[in-house]
């Protein structure tokens, strides 16, 4: 599967294929599509960030793509500039407008299916964010 987009890795049911809950699909797809070079370990600190928390609050998918952000265009922390707030908030907010909802629970509710379980929610917020990465890239190399 080398060479493929972040939003074909998550389209290729890496949830189900991995056991990996939302945030850490986000973060895995990422590592492997944009060559991030997370270590097993660092990829480990998404796990808590799946099912909202384990509360059914904020989604993993915002919480999983809030760190791919933060990997590829923070260079050591977040108050270094405004633009992990700027890319975050583009993200929840476009995110918020096609899903009706940040919190996992009212998504888990209207999208989620037996069979795949929350990638149709993983795919909306995949394609979202590939979208604002492929900006920003596009912005920094061009």
């Amino acid at each position: 599967m080398k060479g493929l987009s972040f939003y074909d890795y998550v389209a290729s049911g890496l949830n189900k294929k991995e056991d990996l809950n939302c945030a850490e699909t986000m973060l895995h797809a990422a590592n492997r599509a944009y060559g991030l070079g997370l270590s097993a370990e660092s990829l480990k600190l998404a796990a808590g960030f799946g099912g909202g928390m384990g509360f059914e609050g904020l989604c993993g998918v915002l919480t999983g793509g809030s760190m791919v952000l933060s990997a590829m265009f923070v260079q050591e922390r977040g108050h270094e500039s405004d633009r992990i707030k700027e890319l975050n908030r583009e993200f929840v907010e476009a995110f918020r407008a096609r899903m009706n909802s940040v919190d996992c629970a009212p998504l888990k509710d209207l999208w989620r299916k037996d069979d795949v379980g929350c990638l149709p929610v993983i795919l909306e917020g995949a394609e979202l964010l590939q979208s604002i990465i492929d900006r920003e890239l596009s912005v920094e190399h061009g």
